[in-house]
């Protein structure tokens, strides 16, 4: 039997679009940052005598998500954005129903990687659609904007996980990303039209797939911007795996880690607002520069003053000074995503849906190779992940500058 697809036909006003795209991009978010709060009673059950090892049901699911992008993105070039993303959310929802039973650590983490693997489908499509729909600085714009909505999800996450535990457990987490992968797809279905017009549909091949693959990596632009990605993802994704431990190890917060991890969600989700008013002003380079250039002033003064005792004895301003490069950290995540991911897919509006999978996994791929060594570092400070976001900043804020300089000689 042929498989209809019964596609809204009436375009969605901006605002809800951005906010169901942002919905489609939060599932990934939610997925990892409502399990912080967990981390505790997972290694209690699964890894008593391993803690660390916890780290990688958050790593393991960003880089199930990283290897799920070569697959959605050309699927959805192929199928169109609609029926990729309900295969995805399909993979996405079995294995989370299999995780909620994991009976050993290795066993959940396989379930983690596979519900990363699915969950690459909403990022990678709401990317796609949005590539579809607009390009340039309005498409970073309009990516600025869904990251105000996607932001949001980080704040309540840990709050939210940590009261689903109080009442279901940590087993219970899974079945409320079961239903925020259903609320999701059911919500696109029935409202987004398919965004991806017939002729530039691609047959789903091998050798066309690693065709536009290749061209994703060799164009010189989507290539500067993709490693600019890798350094934006490896220094972020550091301390988020990381960051119950920093928390609460580290700092010493307890129970209150939620609070202060919402607190710095909703302090940075001003981000995307602020990207959004300025892009078309000041342009997306522009802004990358700021935005890294700052980091690597903030990052460079904290590891600063942590490795040399600066601090010592001062628990609040310990607490202060690691809260504020925290702000900062998530701040200049959500002036450079937009930007970056736009700037990388801009000379490729023929592979929208390759370009976003292929950026998106070699950007969160190899951000993991960063991100791994640095989680486990952890040595009861925050100075080897301070470290690390002062090496990535510098490295990504070279890049733009060298990019930009190219451009003067260009026009000279």
């Amino acid at each position: 039997m042929k498989f209809r697809d019964k596609t809204p036909t009436r375009a969605l006003s901006q605002f809800e679009l951005v906010a169901l795209l942002a919905m489609l991009m939060s599932l990934m978010a939610f997925s990892t940052d409502s399990m912080l709060p967990a981390m505790s009673d997972l290694a209690a059950t699964l890894a008593p005598d391993n803690k660390s090892k916890t780290q990688l049901i958050i790593s393991i699911f960003l880089l199930g998500g990283a290897c799920g992008m070569l697959l959605w993105g050309p699927l959805s070039d192929s199928f169109g954005r609609r029926r990729a993303l309900m295969l995805g959310i399909g993979v996405y929802v079995l294995a989370a129903g299999a995780a909620a039973f994991a009976t050993s650590l290795d066993m959940l983490i396989a379930m983690r990687f596979a519900m990363g693997f699915g969950a690459a489908s909403t990022r990678t499509i709401s990317q796609a659609v949005t590539r579809d729909l607009f390009s340039g600085a309005e498409q970073a714009r309009v990516s600025s904007l869904i990251f105000v909505f996607f932001v949001m999800v980080p704040a309540v996450a840990p709050l939210l996980g940590q009261q689903i535990i109080f009442v279901a457990g940590w087993r219970g987490l899974f079945l409320s990303f079961i239903a925020f992968g259903l609320a999701a797809l059911t919500w696109y279905l029935l409202r987004q039209p398919e965004t991806l017009p017939p002729e530039y549909r691609r047959a789903f091949r091998l050798r066309p797939i690693l065709a536009a693959a290749r061209e994703v990596v060799t164009n010189p632009i989507s290539a500067r911007y993709l490693a600019v990605q890798v350094l934006m993802y490896g220094q972020f994704a550091a301390y988020l795996s990381s960051a119950e431990q920093l928390w609460v190890d580290a700092l010493d917060v307890g129970h209150a880690f939620p609070l202060w991890f919402a607190g710095v969600s909703v302090l940075s989700s001003l981000a995307g607002f602020v990207n959004s008013r300025l892009v078309m002003r000041v342009g997306m380079r522009r802004m990358l520069i700021g935005a890294f250039g700052s980091q690597l002033i903030f990052a460079a003064l904290a590891s600063t003053l942590w490795s040399f005792g600066i601090l010592d004895g001062n628990y609040p301003a310990q607490l202060a000074v690691f809260a504020l490069w925290s702000v900062s950290l998530f701040f200049i995540n959500g002036l450079t995503l937009g930007n970056v991911t736009a700037l990388a897919m801009e000379p490729l509006p023929h592979l929208a849906g390759t370009a976003a999978a292929v950026i998106g996994a070699f950007g969160m791929g190899a951000g993991m190779i960063i991100a791994i060594p640095l989680g486990l570092s952890f040595d009861g400070t925050p100075r080897p992940i301070m470290l690390g976001a002062t090496i990535c900043s510098a490295l990504a804020l070279s890049l733009v500058l060298t990019d930009m300089k190219r451009d003067r000689a260009r026009g000279a």
